[in-house]
């Protein structure tokens, strides 16, 4: 158990921390799945305006260190393939 006020603000500054980048996390699969799902029913156009909007997100993850960098352009780099096929 934390004894100093220092370890106690801390697991406050975690729990706090966590809340938010499981919910940023949420939003980015969210948007992942809206163009996964779009590019599975073949309409183009949702897909193409859901990779829109996904990209962002992921490049905002990326900023503030939810997703690493690399794991980020990957998933653009796949979503955009799988676009791009349609």
């Amino acid at each position: 158990m934390a004894n100093t006020p220092q370890a106690k603000k801390r697991i406050r500054r975690n729990n706090k921390r966590a809340e938010i980048n499981g919910a940023r996390m949420s939003r980015i699969r969210t948007q992942v799945k809206k163009v996964e799902a779009a590019c599975t029913a073949g309409d183009k156009a949702a897909a193409e305006a859901a990779l829109k909007t996904a990209q962002p997100e992921l490049a905002r993850g990326v900023a503030k260190g939810v997703l690493h960098k690399n794991t980020a352009a990957r998933k653009m780099s796949r979503l955009s393939k799988r676009v791009a096929a349609l």
